[in-house]
């Protein structure tokens, strides 16, 4: 809850201190090299039978042990699994775990519960468990039971995010985790191969480029090694196009809010804009629009110091559009997305803003900025208006780490959801219920823009008194979008790192917004 507790209690924070800059790329902890790996993954893959020497995971959705083609149990190892299940009233609900050892030739057993009739979302989790479960595991892993052939899929894809680390920078007593291979035991494992392939590992693939992105070091990932990063992610994916604008570019358009929360770093801010387009989808793309802030110590209004270094993470929602975007288009859907990343670095120096500062936008809006450490707002005001300028989106979605208020709100169960367009709130409430990442509607009053009025400028990016801060963050943001266009915006300031590991989440950053993203893309909003 570092970041969250952060959040909460800096909102208003107006302390001054001094500035600690370096070098792009060098900080006073030295070089990092960037092209430190994590540890191998286990590999997944699918057969009709079942390895030897494997630790086998059977998923259960009752008590009941499921027919298990294709994996060497017989009459005398099933007979002993079925009465572990009841001395130890096993259940197979959804997250129930039960291992056994010493059966037959299997060096562990390990059941997982699904629950009855498992949705997709319920057989990743049981996939997912059964990674955490098994992390430290030495033999391969052969996974049967309760699914259909394509269902195994979904059980692949779960232990894929479950199986995600971020160890890269370990060098002392580091123990590699085991890398036996993982298989998917069914009748037609070309069929269940096919479709984890085609949908589910891309959008792994996504999960694993935001971990990544938002897990690094902020002297490792700032406004232009990000973008480089998401260079070498997509590569020459097709259908795929990068736009970035860097410094002197955004200067030229007029682009002041966010070329200015950069100005204390010596990093310069960029934006980035990755555009997917599938065979077949509409001419008009969908945004998604991210705070890219790669280091945030709330500029002139400086952070407390007590758990700042959580602060690498609030480019946590450019991490997750681009990571849905890859997922999209590795995929090949059948869909048209611009995925953006308005990147600074938030820093104190004789160049940042100052509380009181007037700043003007790509359209020529001005803010009166009162506090720097509500930046985020700021980032997205151009963010969105060039986007809305350059490439027409029919709708916009902006995904931010934007206020402790929502985590007082929400804690760490929902994201924040707020929207002037009810179909689009509808799909994505309907996207966040089917993809396990939840949404919340909040309040979109329009009484509360009354507290953002500015006696000099055409809105204020706080309000000086206090108020639904969660709230009037959203209607800044919105300010920036026109009304005619769909828009709705995610503040994800409660949900984006996990204190600790969850079926699909090791504890780490989450990754939060691209499994929710992919699934509102694809159903056509």
């Amino acid at each position: 809850m570092r970041m969250k507790s952060l959040l909460l209690s800096a909102c208003l924070s107006l302390a001054l201190a001094p500035a600690a800059l370096a070098q792009s790329g060098v900080t006073g902890s030295g070089v990092v090299p960037a092209t430190a790996a994590n540890s191998a993954e286990r590999v997944i893959g699918f057969a009709a039978n079942a390895p030897a020497g494997t630790a086998l995971v059977v998923v259960m959705t009752d008590a009941n042990l499921p027919p298990l083609d294709g994996v060497a149990l017989g009459a005398a190892e099933r007979s002993a699994v079925t009465a572990a299940i009841t001395a130890a009233s096993f259940d197979g609900k959804a997250g129930a775990t039960l291992s056994l050892r010493g059966i037959g030739a299997y060096p562990r057993i390990l059941l997982v519960g699904a629950g009855a009739t498992p949705s997709s979302l319920a057989l990743a989790e049981a996939g997912g468990k059964a990674a955490q479960e098994l992390k430290s595991e030495a033999q391969p892993v052969a996974i049967a039971g309760a699914f259909g052939d394509v269902s195994a899929a979904d059980v692949a894809y779960g232990f894929a995010l479950g199986q995600y680390r971020f160890d890269r920078y370990k060098t002392v007593d580091k123990k590699a985790p085991p890398t036996g291979a993982v298989t998917l035991v069914g009748a037609n494992p070309a069929a269940a191969e096919a479709s984890f392939t085609g949908r589910w590992k891309p959008l792994a693939e996504g999960v694993r480029l935001s971990r990544d992105l938002a897990n690094e070091p902020a002297n490792v990932i700032y406004p232009e090694s990000f973008v480089a990063r998401v260079r070498e992610a997509f590569g020459n994916t097709p259908g795929v196009s990068i736009e970035v604008l860097d410094e002197a570019a955004m200067r030229k358009l007029g682009m002041g809010t966010l070329v200015g929360v950069g100005q204390g770093s010596p990093r310069g801010s960029r934006l980035l804009a990755v555009r997917y387009r599938g065979a077949g989808a509409p001419a008009a793309p969908t945004a998604f629009i991210g705070k890219g802030i790669t280091f945030d110590s709330g500029g002139i209004s400086l952070k407390p110091g007590a758990g700042m270094w959580d602060m690498k993470g609030d480019m946590s929602g450019a991490a997750s559009v681009v990571g849905a975007a890859l997922s999209l288009a590795k995929s090949r859907a059948p869909v048209h997305v611009v995925a953006v990343a308005a990147l600074a670095e938030n820093m104190p120096d004789g160049n940042a803003q100052r509380p009181g500062d007037v700043t003007r936008t790509l359209s020529g809006k001005t803010i009166e900025m009162l506090n720097a450490d509500a930046e985020g707002r700021l980032v997205l005001a151009d963010a969105n208006e060039y986007i809305a300028q350059t490439y027409k989106p029919r709708a916009i979605v902006n995904i931010a780490t934007l206020t402790g208020s929502i985590v007082g709100a929400l804690d760490d169960q929902y994201a924040g959801l707020f929207a002037r367009d009810e179909k689009l709130a509808a799909a994505l409430l309907a996207a966040g219920t089917a993809s396990g990442e939840e949404l919340w509607r909040m309040p979109l009053h329009k009484n509360y823009a009354e507290k953002l009025k500015s006696d000099i400028a055409d809105i204020r990016n706080i309000a000086p008194s206090q108020g639904p801060g969660a709230s009037l963050g959203a209607h800044v943001i919105g300010f920036f979008v026109d009304e005619a266009t769909p828009w709705a915006h995610l503040d994800i300031a409660g949900v984006n790192q996990a204190d600790k590991a969850t079926s699909l989440v090791p504890k780490g950053m989450s990754g939060f917004g691209v499994r929710l993203l992919d699934q509102l893309a694809r159903s056509g909003e």
